[in-house]
């Protein structure tokens, strides 16, 4: 199992605690694509944020990609992360004063990771941004922003990939050739999918659906 999550439970807030998580268990297996289904404030995202070691459970225990997420301290939870998990978001979060190329590059560059420009060059030629390379940001489309985003998840060659609402930013048509992109991607490097969605159809194209309800798995 890339995912072995069992009892996760996330409670936040101080005197007014509200309980976010009520007991999750998942397994995702290597090579799957499951889908994380279900209406805002059912707790995919938190979910998502506790998987990735952005968030700490408060109960329960996590295995992601053999590490037992509990047991490390923010540093060495930065270094499980690290090159082992991409994560895609809605919102882009590129950097304004960095290239396409820069982007998807620097993360490596700074992991050690040999060849990171070339690599990264090498990512965004797949994701079709070949003529973008020395692009900023601001001078790409909404489409071509998430595609640097893509790139930058996969050039490091993680075993495991996060996508949180990618097309929520973006019109239909485009959305869609993003997860074509998306889904062709994961398919070329092997890596396991975890798609967190309030889409029907965009679950569907998953191998697995996991509904989630009131910070539970409902089916």
């Amino acid at each position: 199992m890339v995912i072995a999550a069992r009892d996760v439970r996330l409670t936040l807030g101080g005197s007014a605690p509200v309980e976010i998580l009520r007991g999750v268990d998942l397994s995702v297996a290597a090579g799957e694509s499951v889908a994380l289904l279900g209406a805002s404030g059912s707790g995919k995202s938190s979910l998502m944020a506790v998987l990735t070691g952005l968030e700490r459970a408060t109960g329960g225990t996590v295995r992601v990609a053999g590490q037992d997420f509990a047991a490390l301290d923010e540093d060495e939870l930065a270094i499980a992360r690290r090159g082992r998990l991409g994560i895609v978001l809605q919102a882009f979060h590129l950097l304004p004063t960095m290239t396409a190329r820069e982007n998807v590059a620097v993360p490596m560059e700074l992991a050690g990771m040999p060849d990171a420009f070339a690599r990264a060059a090498a990512e965004l030629d797949a994701v079709g941004l070949s003529h973008r390379l020395d692009h900023y940001p601001t001078q790409l489309s909404g489409g071509e922003q998430q595609r640097v985003a893509i790139a930058r998840a996969l050039a490091p060659r993680p075993a495991l990939v996060f996508a949180d609402e990618p097309t929520g930013n973006l019109d239909g048509e485009t959305g869609e050739r993003i997860m074509d992109l998306l889904f062709d991607r994961r398919r070329a490097t092997a890596a396991t999918l975890v798609v967190i969605t309030h889409d029907a159809a965009l679950a569907a194209r998953c191998d697995r659906i996991v509904r989630m309800v009131d910070g539970r798995i409902a089916a």
